[in-house]
């Protein structure tokens, strides 16, 4: 993800939240990515998993600024305002990337946690070989696993659980995209080609503005078949992209196969795709890729943050969906 202006419409164009994001080549899905795979996870939460997540998100220690993007009064129903505050927290994990708030990155910018990485070439016969390498891959899965056992500690902190629950919902987006599962190794990328990064798809023309590459395609692919309108507000673009993902991808149809909490079966799933949709046999360096490549893209990333959204929601319901404690 380069450098991204993430806007954030709470209400109809009247309350907008603007913040400037300085990425690494880590981050995977845009904002709009993110956001319709917590929309999606929202849809699947029970009333009392919302309450008890929220609630935990606004006890953030102060210095996270997570608790600061929840809009207590506001023109909107405070359950739009509770679900938009969500989205948002999908993306906090980018947010903090920006070094312009130098204590807030110092603290909980992590560039390889977004990532993990299996060492792999392509055969020319089309097969995936893995390969053993020493090169440092990325800790995602790790962390993932991580966080799920602090959210399930009674002895945890509510501040614990709200970093624990923004990072699990960024990470759980994160893997689904495949390409921040794949280090494909080749002649000219002889240590992995750092998850598409390295494969350009135009030749370096400005020095002032780095070429596209093939994992920043892969991350803005909704964005690129359906851009946002210039006088459309994010919240019905969102809503009404989520909304077709999930009427093509109903929960009944994906449901046998969320594996919750088994990390390393979705790294490993999503890592399968990178032979069988990502680099096919049409796809070439220095060319950007067709419409039909694009439109294939599109279609995996649907199915892919719909998945990542069922499986964010129903984790969290396992978790969270249990009456508020008496204070």
């Amino acid at each position: 993800m380069r450098r991204r202006l993430i806007t954030y419409v709470f209400s109809s164009a009247l309350v907008a939240l603007f913040v400037l994001v300085s990425a690494g080549s880590a981050a995977a899905w845009d904002d709009v990515g993110h956001r319709i795979t917590a929309y999606v996870a929202w849809q699947r939460m029970t009333p009392q998993t919302r309450e008890n997540v929220i609630r935990t998100l606004r006890a953030a220690p102060e210095d996270s600024d997570l608790a600061t993007f929840y809009m207590t009064y506001g023109p909107e129903p405070e359950d739009t305002r509770k679900r938009e505050y969500f989205e948002l927290v999908a993306t906090w994990a980018d947010i903090v990337r920006d070094r312009a708030f130098d204590t807030r990155y110092k603290k909980y910018h992590h560039s390889n946690w977004h990532y993990d990485d299996i060492f792999w070439r392509q055969t020319g016969d089309g097969r995936m070989e893995l390969i053993n390498e020493t090169e440092e891959g990325g800790v995602a899965i790790k962390k993932l696993e991580e966080y799920d056992r602090v959210l399930r500690d009674v002895s945890s902190s509510p501040r614990e659980k709200a970093i624990a629950i923004a990072w699990m919902m960024h990470l759980t987006g994160d893997i689904h995209q495949p390409l921040h599962n794949s280090a494909r190794v080749t002649e000219s990328e002889p240590k992995g080609d750092q998850g598409g990064n390295l494969f350009l798809l135009e030749p370096r023309t400005d020095a002032n503005r780095s070429p596209l590459n093939l994992h920043w395609l892969w991350d803005s692919i909704v964005g690129r078949n359906f851009p946002l309108k210039g006088d459309e507000c994010d919240r019905p673009y969102v809503e009404g992209l989520a909304g077709r993902m999930m009427k093509k991808y109903p929960y009944a149809r994906l449901r046998n196969g969320l594996e919750l909490s088994q990390y390393e079966k979705w790294h490993q799933e999503a890592f399968a795709l990178n032979n069988t949709d990502v680099f096919t046999p049409d796809l070439k360096r220095l060319v950007e890729p067709s419409v039909r490549y694009k439109r294939k893209a599109y279609n995996v990333a649907e199915h892919q943050l719909v998945l990542a959204g069922y499986r964010m929601g129903e984790t969290l319901n396992a978790i969270f969906n249990q009456p508020t404690p008496a204070r």
